[in-house]
């Protein structure tokens, strides 16, 4: 186990806030690194109310697949997942069309769809098996000291057995765009209303949508279609604030008519939707990625809208980076002496980071701009530019790496390489 810099032990070497998929992935990351880890959670495990465990879908990149591959997760996850082979992308009304396919990028899926509530029984599951994890749930940190002590994060921590004080070397900022913890550490964040909120369900098409995933650019928004167990479609059905709140008050039937002329015919006609759930969206984006003694990881340093499905793979990029920086440190530094939280530490993680974070950024922000705007020029050049994506040499293979989450600097994890 990882000694500290000094004879006075804390109660954690890092205590990571949010127990969603983020934060419970970082904790079994840390794993092989012998380090004292408590995740702290408000909503109990499996309560309704638990957002990260739901029903909603999750599409895993490649770099994704190749990290929980390495932390020994991946059998357990595949069995619940639904690969994507091939992915078309267009936009209604007019003639250019995209595609990329699994074959041509010599891999045997693009990506995967699982559940989210497939995903957190594998991700709880394992947490309650490792020995250097604490789950305090529910519980929740109600402050950060102002002024840390000079080796330690200070913490208070509420929860039924009343308020408790805590100490760590490092404290990980893991729950959500909207991050209290990321505030208590004095972190500002910018956010941008997208004024769109996202519909989500699943459908029944006619014809099934085998492993093939759509995105279909329409004036109102964006509607993609992921292939999920059972000839199903998760469907993501991005629409104005106004907009949404009137196809959510729609019953099933007028709501898959709807659906169907959003997106097409494709698949055939649809049937049988299941459970509707919508939810605002906002670029969130962190003002530093780390305070002291402090880091952020997911959505709490980058809140992105859902276009291109990036979100999730960017977090789970960041829990491979900060488990590079942390093993880094333990192998450059005496094992007893190793600091999780030293400025050093934290600036190498920040610097790594912001490239990638500054990169998706901009291709889901984009996205969203450029097909968001119906002048006649944009349409005609979008168009155009699917045409060419699809005819130019290489250019499909780069966007495709990208997507993948395969482009840039990958740490350890990312790239199917165990930490131990």
């Amino acid at each position: 186990m990882l000694r500290l810099a000094t004879d006075a032990r804390p109660d954690y070497d890092i205590i990571v806030a949010g127990g969603g998929m983020i934060g419970t992935s970082l904790a079994i990351a840390l794993e092989p690194l012998g380090l004292s880890v408590a995740v702290i959670e408000p909503v109990a495990r499996h309560d309704r109310e638990q957002p990260s465990f739901d029903e909603r879908s999750t599409a895993l990149s490649r770099s994704s697949q190749r990290m929980f591959e390495a932390m020994g997760l991946w059998s357990e996850i595949v069995a619940g997942a639904t690969p994507i082979r091939s992915i078309h992308v267009s936009e209604k009304g007019r003639f250019g069309f995209s595609h990329i396919d699994a074959t041509e990028q010599q891999v045997e899926a693009l990506g995967y769809v699982v559940i989210n509530r497939v995903l957190g029984e594998v991700l709880n599951g394992t947490l309650s098996r490792l020995k250097n994890v604490e789950m305090l749930c529910p519980a929740r940190i109600s402050a950060v000291a102002a002024e840390q002590a000079g080796d330690t994060a200070v913490v208070q921590l509420e929860s039924d057995q009343g308020t408790r004080r805590l100490e760590c070397r490092l404290l990980v900022a893991a729950d959500g765009a909207k991050s209290a913890v990321r505030d208590m550490l004095g972190i500002s964040a910018r956010t941008s209303d997208y004024g769109q909120q996202a519909v989500i369900g699943n459908v029944m098409p006619e014809i099934a949508p085998d492993n093939r995933a759509f995105e279909r650019f329409t004036a109102d928004g964006p509607v993609a279609m992921l292939p999920i167990a059972d000839n199903r479609a998760a469907f993501v059905w991005i629409l104005s604030a106004d907009r949404a709140r009137s196809v959510m008050e729609l019953d099933d039937a007028l709501f898959t008519d709807a659906l169907q002329q959003a997106f097409g015919f494709r698949l055939g006609s649809f049937s049988r939707v299941g459970q509707r759930a919508v939810y605002p969206l906002a670029l969130t984006r962190a003002n530093s990625l780390t305070g002291r003694r402090g880091v952020l990881v997911g959505n709490a340093a980058h809140g992105l809208h859902p276009v291109a499905a990036q979100g999730f793979n960017l977090g789970l990029r960041d829990v491979a980076a900060l488990c590079d920086c942390l093993l880094d440190a333990m192998l450059e530094a005496a094992p007893d002496r190793a600091d999780p939280g030293s400025p050093e530490l934290l600036q190498s993680y920040a610097s790594w980071r912001q490239a990638d974070h500054s990169k998706v950024v901009r291709f889901t922000d984009g996205l969203v701009r450029l097909f968001g705007d119906q002048r006649g020029p944009l349409r005609f050049m979008r168009n155009a530019g699917m045409l060419g994506f699809d005819l130019i040499p290489g250019v499909r293979s780069l966007f495709a790496r990208h997507t993948m989450g395969l482009a840039g600097r990958l740490p350890r994890l990312s790239r199917g390489v165990p930490l131990r």
